[in-house]
């Protein structure tokens, strides 16, 4: 179905507009972030949501007028005092009064006699601006309105201000945005009378204009209910999208699994531990999404050394014992190896085929383990993306297992599934992602959540110290590395920087060489995979003893007997970083320590992340407060990866309202899945409202 045409006033480009030419489209289309080759649209203005209100309200006498107010006064005009001559810095002043006192207005480089056509002496206007001073005088420098009595209404007197770029005017913005919604067409309604009645919920069109045009700047307030509606609607579209994702996802099309029991016994008794409660509970659940009909589509978190791995290798067991095949991606092929030696060992135990695909194999061992794949003798392969590269077949492909998610948006989702027509999906994160971020971005999987610890992992000591320490931290080290433990010692930088004060890793490389000589080495993103690897490796086999490194050691190293991180300036990384990088400890069987340096002075919240860290171990607590300190966008770093971003919602204030709208779509679309008759056409509408016809197609015949 195409757009419905009520809406096409909406959808015209903004050069259709009057008053809009070719400049200002353009500077909108960029401002906007239109996508390439597309103009701005009216909707785009309208989708603008101001930062906040001027209020000018305030009608005074002169004499109530206090310095940076905005008021708006009515003026007799008296006298011009337009500037000497040949020197056109001096600013043409107006002196005017009421009954309550004298003002002067002023305006700098006023050429061409506008200012004299606009305040004529002897005759009464409405002036609106702010106060200040100048020599003991009230003045107004550059009135925002200057208008005559008889036009008094066309002030607006509760204005809305926008977030503007270079070239674009307030002035110019607010003109068009009042264009729009004029324009604005009458919109069936999606929201259920009681859902409205009970939050006290306008209208989608009243809603926009009392956010635009506010009669009072209370209406305007984000948590007003005419801002609120509009935040639920957003969030209402993100999840009935996602919805639909799942429903397409999952639509019947899986394959009922049957287990029998005895690979996955094999496995456990190979484990050289027993499983928490919360794996267990996780491998109960994944079992039952592969034992039904439907396709599984599950986000399996956890936090650092949580024992993701083993969770998924009890569900690739028993997807072998149905007789079919699993494939574990991760993002580097660093990972991956790492992955594949932590399950070789248990899968040559338990008698499972498990085998590694990297792109640097030689090419007649590639040739072989793709011809196991091919023939099913393999049950398990580990691998990154490549394993969805054209040139690899499954015999039968039941499982996807994709660790590290949050590089891998919902377009990944469904491509990668489709490369096995039924797999399963089952997608492991250890960014412990807050409840309210789950929904917008994962709204379309079902969720499991490790929250404890494997037994037998030490809790972790963590101080936090000045740079200015250095001297003590160096003896302590020493100490520490003659017996016998290893160190990581992170630096926010590879090299140094003319815009940051900041000590980078070759820089503290260069001075740690001076102390700990050829026990130290360099690790950062720079370098190629095989020099990383290379150090990786020694610093494993314990022939390093201290490593210095940019962030590229924040997931997924694994060195047991590594017990002291030392983060410098903690002070410059988010929470979640912080927390990753403290996760690369306390995996042996010693007492660990992370050390977070920061240079003075301290802002408020770098202090308050450092408090955070210091004082909780628990990823889920940490990243529920990094979204109180960050918002939302970075969390995930999702600035850069295409996530929804909103443009009404603002997360701080609106957060509650993503429950409702998540339980709300599913309602919907459980009633009303094919989103046919007037009800469905309502919600029809709101998706393209909020450009989410992409999600149109998905939608089921009834």
């Amino acid at each position: 179905m195409s757009r419905p045409e009520t809406l096409d006033p909406l959808f015209r480009s903004l050069h259709s507009i009057k008053g809009v030419g070719d400049k200002l489209a353009a500077l909108l289309t960029r401002f906007f972030g239109a996508p390439e080759g597309q103009e701005a649209m009216a909707l785009d203005i309208l989708m603008h949501m101001p930062s906040g209100v001027v209020d000018r309200r305030r009608q005074v006498g002169v004499a109530e007028a206090y310095l940076n107010q905005i008021v708006t006064l009515r003026l007799h005009i008296d006298r011009h005092q337009p500037p000497p001559r040949g020197r056109p810095h001096v600013p043409h002043r107006v002196f005017a009064h009421d009954e309550t006192g004298d003002m002067q207005l002023v305006f700098f480089r006023a050429q061409g006699g506008w200012v004299e056509k606009a305040l004529p002496v002897g005759e009464e206007r409405f002036v609106s601006g702010k106060i200040d001073f100048f020599n003991g005088e009230k003045q107004i420098t550059h009135p925002d309105y200057v208008v005559e009595p008889d036009k008094f209404a066309t002030l607006p007197l509760v204005e809305p201000v926008y977030p503007l770029t270079n070239g674009l005017s307030s002035k110019a913005l607010t003109k068009l945005t009042r264009q729009v919604l004029d324009s604005l067409p009458a919109l069936p309604e999606w929201i259920p009378e009681e859902t409205r009645a009970r939050h006290n919920w306008p209208s989608f069109g009243t809603a926009m204009r009392a956010v635009h045009t506010p009669e009072n700047p209370a209406e305007a307030e984000l948590w007003a209910p005419a801002r609120m509606r509009l935040a639920y609607d957003e969030y209402f579209a993100g999840q009935i999208t996602l919805q639909l994702i799942r429903s397409t996802m999952v639509a019947a099309r899986g394959v009922a699994r049957q287990f029998t029991g005895e690979i996955t016994t094999r496995v456990n008794a190979a484990l050289p531990f027993s499983l928490t409660e919360g794996q267990l509970q996780a491998v109960t659940e994944i079992r039952a999404d592969m034992a039904s009909e439907d396709r599984m589509s599950r986000l399996l978190q956890g936090d650092v050394g949580s024992g993701k791995t083993v969770v998924a290798l009890m569900a690739m067991a028993a997807m072998a014992e149905s007789g079919a095949q699993s494939a574990l991606m991760a993002p580097t092929e660093l990972l991956a190896t790492q992955h594949f030696k932590t399950l070789k060992p248990l899968c040559d135990a338990a008698g499972l085929g498990c085998v590694l695909l990297t792109g640097k194999m030689p090419a007649a061992e590639r040739r072989g383990i793709l011809a196991g794949l091919a023939g099913g003798e393999t049950s398990i392969v580990v691998g990154t993306h490549a394993l969805f590269q054209s040139g690899v077949e499954f015999h039968d492909l039941g499982l996807t297992v994709v660790d590290e998610q949050h590089r891998f948006g919902v377009h990944q989702r469904l491509a990668l599934s489709d490369k096995g027509r039924h797999t399963d999906l089952l997608v492991m994160t250890a960014t412990p992602i807050p409840r309210t971020l789950v929904l917008t971005h994962f709204g379309d999987m079902a969720v499991s959540v490790l929250r404890e610890k494997p037994r037998g992992r030490q809790p972790i000591d963590t101080a936090v110290l000045s740079i200015g320490d250095y001297g003590r931290v160096i003896s302590r080290l020493q100490t520490r590395l003659g017996e016998g433990a290893q160190a990581f010692w992170v630096c926010p930088l590879v090299e140094e920087s003319e815009h940051l004060d900041v000590v980078s890793a070759e820089d503290r490389f260069a001075e740690l060489r001076k102390v700990f000589g050829d026990q130290v080495a360099l690790v950062h993103g720079r370098m190629s995979a095989a020099a990383k690897q290379e150090v990786m490796q020694r610093f494993s086999a314990n022939e390093l003893k201290l490593l210095v490194a940019t962030t590229v050691i924040e997931v997924g190293v694994d060195v047991p007997n590594a017990s002291i991180m030392i983060i410098e300036h903690a002070e410059r990384f988010g929470l979640a970083q912080l927390h990753q990088l403290r996760g690369r400890v306390g995996r042996g069987s010693q007492r660990s320590a992370c050390l977070l340096l920061y240079k003075d002075p301290l802002s408020e919240t770098a202090k308050a992340r450092l408090e955070t860290i210091k004082s909780t171990e628990d990823g889920f607590e940490i990243a529920e407060r990094d979204l109180e300190l960050r918002g939302q966008g970075d969390v995930l770093g999702t600035r850069q990866s295409g996530m929804p971003g909103y443009r009404l919602a603002v997360p701080d204030v609106h957060r509650h309202l993503i429950d409702f709208a998540h339980d709300d779509a599913k309602a919907v679309l459980a009633a009303n899945p094919g989103l046919v008759g007037p009800e469905g056409d309502a919600m029809r509408t709101l998706l393209y409202l909020f450009r989410k016809d992409l999600a149109i197609p998905l939608i089921r015949a009834g």
